[in-house]
């Protein structure tokens, strides 16, 4: 591990001299050879899926297919595109004393990423990192260690046909021991980011020695106000828990308005497969009116579901939904259904998560969508970068100062 690590090292300076416009022009070959040689990636991918049982959460994450192979390649063309974070400078001033001072953006140098069955983190993460000049550690999953073994082998293929040391990406091998050195890594990896469930991300925060970033695990709410509009509400709560339900921005609870239960067969009517938990007001809204329904339990309330499950909370007022949020959500990403300009405000200013909406669906959350070109991890704390990830949330700074014989008295 330590070799790997100081190859990381050393790779990580000869990139920080790499013009932008060669790092574009290699992350424009590696696209064209991810869905040219589309074929052994999907093979590779195929006995790790081999090796899952379809039925398991995981499963569609850890899946590939031709249109998630064009869909990594054109976010990774995306990133090429846009204006380097390297070298901006975020701040300018001259001292009375004369000093010139410049706070300018630089690289990390080395960035692990700790992640579980998504083999597109391996490109994004590769993109993402090589754009803004840092090396990248990767420890995947076992789950997908064939999918993230091949996608390295090709990268490295680019980078030693383009001239560039091929130890700015590096794969781990799979299980704890590899783990536990990437956690370790002093000296050697200057970020670490686990993407994954809750149990990962609490590992990695519990443990690491190097300094890390919480991302990844949400608990999502949305509340359908009192003044809400019913088509617009339906439309938004069955994109946020149907579109992808294995991923961090689906939704785990629905809060709904007591004066609006009526309303609640309808707001569910696009989601039969869905197995709702709804609390005792609820469950008696939807009783024989729909095909999954159980009653929930206090657990129900603060589970990241992943899953084809939801839970349903009543509340009275404004204020209950948002005290359910703050003691249940993590911090992710939050909506309400509102038709209350006044509401909608109040529910922005009082939610603390990183992403907060107003009659739109949790599913926007993601780097792409936010127009990052693609996403490194969705940051859940406060200290540094909140929500996602992109270029500029992978970069540091240092201050030039230039003077003319100055000294301090």
């Amino acid at each position: 591990m330590k070799t790997i690590f100081e190859a990381a090292s050393r790779a990580a300076g000869a990139l920080s001299r790499l013009t932008d416009e060669k790092r574009n022009a290699v992350l424009l070959k590696v696209a064209d050879a991810l869905t040219g040689k589309a074929e052994a990636l999907l093979a590779a991918n195929a006995d790790d899926l081999a090796r899952m049982s379809p039925e398991s959460p995981l499963y569609d994450r850890l899946k590939l297919d031709g249109k998630r192979l064009e869909g990594i390649a054109t976010d990774m063309r995306k990133v090429a595109s846009l204006p380097s974070p390297l070298g901006r400078i975020l701040l300018e001033r001259t001292l009375p004393n004369g000093l010139h001072l410049r706070k300018v953006s630089v690289p990390f140098g080395v960035i692990g990423v700790i992640y579980e069955a998504r083999p597109n983190v391996t490109w994004d993460v590769f993109s993402l990192c090589f754009k803004a000049g840092s090396a990248c550690v990767l420890k995947g999953g076992s789950d997908a260690h064939a999918s993230n073994a091949a996608a390295v082998k090709l990268i490295r293929e680019v980078l030693r046909g383009e001239g560039v040391c091929e130890d700015v990406v590096n794969l781990l091998p799979a299980g704890r021991e590899a783990a536990r050195a990437l956690l370790d890594a002093t000296g050697y990896i200057d970020l670490l980011i686990p993407r994954g469930g809750r149990a990962l991300i609490d590992f990695v925060r519990d443990n690491a020695k190097v300094p890390c970033i919480e991302t990844g695990a949400g608990v999502v709410n949305t509340y359908f106000d009192a003044s809400g509009d019913l088509e617009k509400g339906r439309r938004i709560i069955t994109n946020a828990k149907t579109r992808r339900v294995s991923v961090c921005n689906a939704l785990d609870c629905l809060i709904v308005h007591s004066s609006r239960l009526s309303d609640l067969p309808v707001i569910v009517s696009d989601m039969p497969q869905v197995t709702l938990y709804a609390d005792r007001r609820a469950y008696a809204a939807l009783e024989g009116r729909h095909a999954r329904l159980e009653r929930a339990e206090e657990r129900h309330f603060g589970t990241e579901f992943m899953d084809y499950k939801m839970a349903v909370k009543t509340v009275d007022s404004l204020e209950e939904a948002l005290g359910h949020i703050a003691r249940y959500g993590s911090g992710h990403s939050e909506s309400i259904v509102t038709g209350s300009t006044e509401n909608a405000r109040r529910f922005q200013m009082a939610v603390d998560a990183a992403c907060v909406y107003v009659n739109a669906p949790t599913s926007f959350t993601d780097g792409a969508q936010f127009g990052l070109g693609a996403e490194i991890g969705i940051s859940t704390q406060k200290l540094g970068a909140r929500g996602p990830m992109g270029l500029e949330e992978i970069t540091t700074y240092k201050w030039l100062i230039e003077g003319e014989g100055q000294t301090r008295p």
